[in-house]
């Protein structure tokens, strides 16, 4: 089916953006894409720069500014901010950046529908959150549980080497497999019963943290939840795509394309098909 939009459904029309520091938001992504199958996307994945975890707060900012001006300069819609630590570091800034140029309220980032999630999961009060030590020292995973229900524990432990390790490729060797339990040991001796996965990677490593953890301990990765929060966005705002055939996406990356396209394709665990080289301004002096 031919998609022309007429100028009631121009806006409708344009794709959603998706952006991470490198191929883990892939995970967001898969999810979107199930979910929202008539939508059109595009994202992006910061390689060049990757790994976000141990960065300044001001330098994601600036960071994610670069991005979101070069996706809406492909048409964006909408901005889902795939990377938590840019989430943590960045969202006021890109809610800002958004309203000024006309799209109010359309950024949606991983921490919030998460942290509902969790509380909602969350049988004893005790919740854990496995993040980069960026988005645990900014606290924005605090902020955003205590919001939802002050009464519950959010146990923090900083993995300061989990997404570089995934995002290097496969398979996992033992050495990945004692990392993951040196990271779990605080929350199983916290007694959690609630795990979030701060870092859109960590589900690439779930079936290995689910193991150390316990089987009745429930995992949150932001995949699903921010599906929802993206599918009522577009809904609030007459944005959803008006064709009934399924989407199209495609992919920029700052870093090198093939090996962007062939870990993604893991990542994504779908085609990845047209995946295209862009510069961000720091990225050309770096």
């Amino acid at each position: 089916m031919a998609r022309v939009p007429g100028p009631a459904t121009e806006a409708a029309s344009r794709p959603i953006a998706v952006f991470d520091s490198g191929v883990g938001g892939l995970t967001v992504l898969h999810e979107l894409l199930v979910s929202l199958p008539h939508e059109d996307f595009v994202y992006l994945g910061d390689t060049a720069r990757f790994p976000y975890g141990e960065r300044e707060p001001a330098e994601l900012e600036r960071f994610a500014l670069e991005i979101a001006g070069l996706l809406l300069g492909e048409g964006a819609k909408l901005l889902v901010v795939a990377c938590n630590s840019a989430t943590a570091a960045a969202l006021p800034a890109l809610e800002t950046h958004m309203a000024d140029r006309g799209h109010p309220g359309e950024v949606v980032g991983v921490v919030t529908p998460e942290s509902q999630l969790a509380v909602e999961a969350t049988h004893n009060g005790r919740v854990g959150l496995l993040a980069t030590p960026a988005t645990v020292t900014s606290g924005a995973y605090a902020r955003a549980v205590a919001a939802a229900d002050p009464n519950v524990e959010l146990v923090s432990v900083a993995c300061p080497d989990l997404a570089p390790i995934i995002q290097s490729g496969f398979p996992f060797d033992q050495g990945v497999v004692d990392t993951v339990h040196a990271y779990c040991e605080p929350l199983r001796a916290a007694r959690v019963d609630t795990v979030i996965l701060g870092c859109t990677h960590y589900p690439l490593v779930g079936p290995m943290l689910q193991r150390a953890l316990g089987r009745d301990v429930t995992l949150i990765n932001s995949g699903a939840a921010v599906a929802h929060r993206v599918e009522r966005a577009l809904a609030v705002r007459g944005l959803e795509s008006p064709a009934t055939d399924e989407g199209e996406y495609r992919f920029l990356c700052t870093d090198d394309v093939e090996t962007f396209r062939t870990l993604g394709t893991r990542f994504l665990q779908m085609p990845l098909g047209d995946v295209r080289h862009v510069d961000l301004p720091a990225t050309v002096a770096s």
